[in-house]
C-alpha cells in the first residue's frame, strides 16, 4: 500500500471548503484523471478515472462523516484505497485540508508511477487545483451536513 498525506491553506471559511468537498460529482473539475464521481446514496460512490493512461473504476463507502471535521473513505470493489480528508480551522477565512489517501498500486505500471512519486505529486495538485477552484468560486456549489458515524471497531 502506497500512503500519501498532504495540506493545503485555503482561503474560504471551514464549513465552506468542506461543503464544497462533500460535492463528489464536481470532482473532476479539480481532481487529474478523475472522470466521474457517481454518488448513489449518501454513503456510496462510484469513481471512474484516468490511472496510468488505463481507465479504473471503483466503488467506495464513506465510513465516517463528520460536517466541518473529516469525511473519510474505504473501496468496497475495483482499485484498492482508502483515506480521510480533514478540516481544520485556522482563522475565520482560512482551512487547512488534509488529505491522507491510501492506495494499493496494481501491476508494473502503477507500481514505477508510485516509486517515482507520481501519486504524491498527482495528489498534491488536486489539492491546489481545489484550492484554485474553491477560492475562485468564494462559495459552495452545494452541500451534504450528514453524519456517518465510524463502525464500531471489534
Amino acid at each position: 500500500m502506497a500512503s500519501v498525506v498532504e495540506s493545503i491553506d485555503v482561503k474560504v471559511p471551514v464549513s465552506t471548503a468542506y461543503n464544497q468537498w462533500t460535492q463528489f460529482e464536481e470532482f473532476p473539475r479539480f481532481m487529474e484523471g478523475v472522470k466521474s464521481v457517481t454518488q448513489t446514496d449518501d454513503t456510496h460512490l462510484h469513481w471512474v478515472a484516468d490511472v496510468g493512461g488505463m481507465d479504473k473504476e471503483w466503488d467506495a463507502e464513506i465510513t465516517e462523516q463528520h460536517p466541518d471535521e473529516r469525511v473519510a473513505w474505504n473501496a468496497t470493489s475495483g482499485a484498492e484505497n482508502a483515506g480521510v480528508v480533514t478540516f481544520h480551522r485556522i482563522d475565520d477565512e482560512t482551512t487547512r485540508v488534509t488529505l491522507q489517501l491510501d492506495a494499493d498500486p496494481e501491476g508494473l505500471v502503477e507500481n514505477l508511477g508510485t516509486a517515482l512519486g507520481f501519486l504524491d505529486r498527482r495528489v498534491k495538485g488536486d489539492l491546489e487545483r481545489f484550492k484554485e477552484y474553491i477560492e475562485s468560486r468564494g462559495t459552495e456549489s452545494g452541500a451534504w451536513r450528514g453524519d456517518v458515524e465510524a463502525p464500531i471497531q471489534r
